[in-house]
């Protein structure tokens, strides 16, 4: 199955007309009780007035949506101006507890190995200084020394802010393994080379999220330069707002990398943003050290590409659990760990991503896409557990070169 076929059968779910051209569209109230729990609801509006003395937690002009406290609910039935009012759709990070990490430092990063990262041309390292990624998540650590090195643009969605303290240690993880910098030491190699790191923190204590408050971070992201946008995070529904977020990406060149998901053992329940963008972007499921689909992994029509996702390693912070992420006995600067779950996989394509587009930066993001997934171990071929197979970082990169790939041993 081709990218193209895919393309057609795994479509963006997006309205045949524009939400804000046309007539009026009625006030729809879709909520159920589980709604209010989290004590917002997610608004679609006309102008700025219709939101006038309402307590507004997060507003995104350019998508017309704003998360307002429920307690505003009663005065929306009539508010002029107001056309939607929806649930928030919740999403969380997709890490699985990772029991039995290895722990001897030979072996930590064997995922680098194992994609072929270790091969890639130190000038195309160099060149992917001009390539941004982007991780909308949990926040992290500014201080890990994979992360400080990158002097990291920072932004808080909740808050405005740039304090983007991680406290799960899942950001910090993810941002790590997506663009390290390799310059802080020999313990974490990330896989974007010198690609610059943009951390977008988009959850509300702990590791919950919501869907308005991703796509706030995805266009905050898109807005402020962001070439990729990591998505390590997910939940079993999506919403017009998450749609218009990914719409928004993709109109703007930008490639979006998601986790595949983790029901390969719970009925394989698709999992949004990534049942969005498989054709749009890349959505990454996990395998083990031999090459096969994590038992973890969701196995889908969406899946595009698959990375290594058990016993990953990166950084985290001190706060992080243990038993989420057992510690690894690795350098001696920072807190490191080893992580299990698509999370992971996601910043591995990601970081790969940034060096094709440095190899050749004429490439669209459909194009960085297509080469990552047909230098991929499955030889253009697609199945749903793996997509079009493990990452090879170095053939994809040779291929943006146009130069022969090295020898596999």
């Amino acid at each position: 199955m081709t990218r193209e076929t895919r393309r057609s059968t795994v479509a963006l779910a997006m309205p045949g007309r524009g939400l804000w051209g046309g007539c009026a569209v009625a006030l729809a109230l879709v909520l159920a009780p589980a709604a209010l729990a989290g004590g917002s609801v997610s608004v679609s509006y006309d102008s700025p007035a219709a939101l006038r003395g309402l307590a507004v937690r997060v507003v995104i002009p350019s998508l017309h949506v704003a998360e307002i406290d429920a307690s505003a609910l009663p005065a929306l039935r009539a508010r002029p101006g107001i056309r939607r009012v929806r649930a928030t759709v919740r999403r969380r990070h997709l890490g699985t507890t990772a029991a039995g990490a290895p722990r001897r430092a030979a072996a930590a990063e064997w995922e680098y190995a194992a994609t072929r990262a270790n091969l890639v041309p130190a000038a195309v390292e160099h060149a992917a200084a001009a390539i941004t990624i982007a991780v909308v998540d949990t926040g992290a650590d500014v201080s890990a020394p994979e992360i400080s090195a990158k002097a990291p643009t920072t932004y808080n969605v909740i808050t405005g802010g740039s304090d983007v303290s991680d406290v799960t240690g899942h950001g910090t993880f993810v941002a790590s393994v997506a663009a390290g910098s390799a310059a802080s030491g020999d313990a974490l190699r990330g896989f974007g080379g010198d690609a610059r790191l943009m951390i977008v923190q988009a959850n509300r204590g702990s590791d919950v999220f919501d869907d308005v408050d991703e796509a706030a971070g995805i266009v905050w992201a898109v807005d402020h330069g962001a070439k990729i946008v990591n998505l390590s995070i997910g939940g079993a529904q999506t919403s017009p707002v998450e749609r218009d977020a990914i719409r928004y990406a993709i109109s703007h060149g930008v490639l979006l990398v998601a986790a595949g998901g983790n029901t390969g053992q719970g009925g394989n329940v698709r999992s949004y943003p990534a049942a969005l963008i498989g054709p749009h972007g890349l959505a990454v499921a996990s395998t083990t050290t031999t090459g096969e689909r994590a038992a973890f992994s969701t196995s889908a029509r969406y899946v595009s590409i698959a990375a290594p996702g058990v016993h990953v390693l990166g950084a985290t912070t001190a706060t992080a659990s243990t038993s989420t992420y057992p510690r690894a006995t690795v350098g001696t600067d920072g807190v490191y760990a080893y992580g299990t779950g698509t999370s992971y996989s996601a910043p591995q394509v990601s970081g790969a991503a940034a060096l094709v587009w440095a190899a050749r930066p004429s490439l669209t993001a459909a194009g960085v896409a297509t080469i990552l997934e047909q230098t991929a171990s499955g030889g253009g071929t697609w199945n749903p557990g793996t997509g079009y197979g493990v990452l090879d970082v170095a053939a994809a990169v040779a291929f943006a070169l146009g130069v022969p790939a090295p020898a596999k041993k």
